[in-house]
């Protein structure tokens, strides 16, 4: 069962690649049911691939049968650290008319995945229709024509992160920054304080709309924190309702790097909110920002 056929590109032409697999006997291949087939290992552009058919596919969740065609790249041609871009068109041929289905592929093949990640579907049902153009002397005639094949260097960077139950300072550290006269405050960052041997400030200032003030956690000093490493934060930040204890809180575990200091939120919370004085976070002009911090895991990028 079976045969194929390549034609290659002649010096100075600008000639597409076509790898064509016909298959004879195609109704017993039916007759197998659903499962992949795989044609031969082609070479062509510089690398080894196969097509692989599956005559009895079927949609998800549906149970209507398609022929499906899709492409793969072989181990053989998949070397560590590159990536193989490719544009083809996957084709079931019309034997009769040349209107062939065709789907046009671009995909990035790599180690961790060597397929085209599509398929050119049919279905079983317009493939058999009488009279078949498609299946022709029980001959049914697939294909992939190759338009471009680039071979890149890998650019693929890795992390990992490690987590632990508590924080590494065996618990969570609580800052509290005091304003007593809001409306006069010139420096929107709180002092600086220490946390598991790293300076850190609150921030509070109006957000980009101006209706909103944004409230953030800043690492102010990374001491020895090499540039591929970074701290996991779990931090809440908070304005105290000094009324009825109904505090404004917003939480988030994230990593503070060299590149990336400073983490929080644009729109903590709206100026009329924070000004209403039955809310009680603004009181005749004081209010109160509390940082609860814990340094809870560490990644490092490879």
């Amino acid at each position: 069962m079976g045969n194929s056929s390549s034609r290659g590109r002649s010096k100075g032409q600008q000639t597409t690649l076509t790898f064509k697999w016909s298959i004879d006997g195609f109704s017993s291949l039916l007759d197998k049911g659903e499962g992949w087939t795989y044609s031969r290992v082609f070479e062509i552009m510089g690398h080894n691939w196969y097509l692989k058919l599956n005559p009895r596919d079927k949609k998800s969740g549906g149970s209507d049968e398609y022929v499906s065609l899709s492409l793969q790249l072989a181990s053989s041609s998949v070397k560590h650290g590159t990536v193989v871009e490719a544009s083809f068109k996957l084709l079931i041929y019309d034997q009769s008319y040349g209107n062939h289905s065709q789907h046009q592929v671009s995909h990035s093949f790599q180690t961790a995945s060597t397929s085209s990640g599509a398929s050119c579907m049919i279905s079983l049902r317009k493939l058999k229709q009488h009279p078949s153009k498609f299946i022709v002397n029980n001959s049914c005639v697939f294909g992939v024509e190759f338009i471009k094949v680039t071979t890149l260097k890998a650019n693929t960077m890795s992390e990992i992160l490690f987590v632990q139950k508590t924080s590494i300072f065996n618990e969570a550290t609580t800052y509290t920054w005091d304003i007593e006269d809001f409306s006069a405050l010139k420096k929107f960052d709180s002092p600086e304080f220490e946390v598991g041997g790293y300076r850190w400030c609150i921030g509070i200032y109006p957000s980009g709309d101006g209706n909103h003030l944004t409230l953030d956690l800043s690492m102010k000093k990374t001491n020895d924190l090499p540039d591929n490493s970074a701290n996991l934060v779990e931090f809440t930040l908070s304005i105290k309702d000094q009324e009825a204890g109904n505090h404004r809180k917003g939480t988030g575990r994230s990593q503070f790097t060299n590149d990336a200091r400073s983490w929080g939120w644009t729109k903590f919370i709206s100026l009329e909110d924070f000004k209403d004085s039955s809310n009680g976070y603004l009181v005749k002009n004081k209010c109160c920002i509390e940082a609860e911090i814990a340094i809870v895991g560490s990644s490092k990028i490879e």
